[in-house]
C-alpha cells in the first residue's frame, strides 16, 4: 500500500479566481472539481507531480462557522499563512513568464546560499516563494 499525503489546501476567498491564477497563470491542472450543494471541493496539480494536489478551499460551511471563516480570511489576505514553495528550474526565467502573465511579485530573483530566489502571492494572499535549487540554470 502506498501511504503519504496526497493532497495540500489553502484557504481562498474566491475558488473561480484562484482556479484561473493556479491554471492560467502557474501551469498548474485542474485534479477534481466537484460540488456537494454549496460545498466545492476544487484541487489542481502541478504537472511535474502528479500524485500530489493543491487544495483551493473556501473557508466557511461545513468546517467553520461564519465568524471563523472571516477571521480565516482576513488572515491569508494579510499574507500571515505560511509560505508555500515552488521549486523550480530556472527562477530569472521563470519570474519573467509569470510577471508577463500577471503575477504580483513581493520579491524580484534574488542569489542567495547558492540558489535564487523570488516571493509572489495569490489572489486571496497566500505567500510563495519560488526556488531555483543550487547548481540549476544561472
Amino acid at each position: 500500500m502506498n501511504e503519504g499525503i496526497n493532497v495540500v489546501g489553502l484557504y481562498v476567498d474566491n475558488q473561480d479566481e484562484a482556479l484561473a491564477f493556479y491554471v492560467d497563470k502557474l501551469g498548474f491542472r485542474v485534479h477534481t472539481d466537484v460540488r456537494n450543494g454549496a460545498y466545492r471541493w476544487l484541487t489542481v496539480q502541478h504537472p511535474g507531480q502528479p500524485s500530489f494536489q493543491l487544495g483551493l478551499f473556501t473557508p466557511g460551511p461545513p468546517i467553520h462557522d461564519e465568524a471563523t471563516a472571516q477571521t480565516l480570511r482576513a488572515m491569508v489576505a494579510k499574507g500571515a499563512m505560511p509560505p508555500l514553495v515552488l521549486a523550480v528550474e530556472d527562477c530569472r526565467a521563470s519570474y519573467a513568464r509569470m510577471k508577463a502573465s500577471g503575477v504580483e511579485f513581493t520579491q524580484e530573483p534574488v542569489e542567495r546560499f547558492g540558489s535564487v530566489d523570488a516571493g509572489f502571492r495569490d489572489p486571496a494572499g497566500n505567500g510563495w516563494k519560488m526556488i531555483q535549487a543550487a547548481g540549476s540554470a544561472t
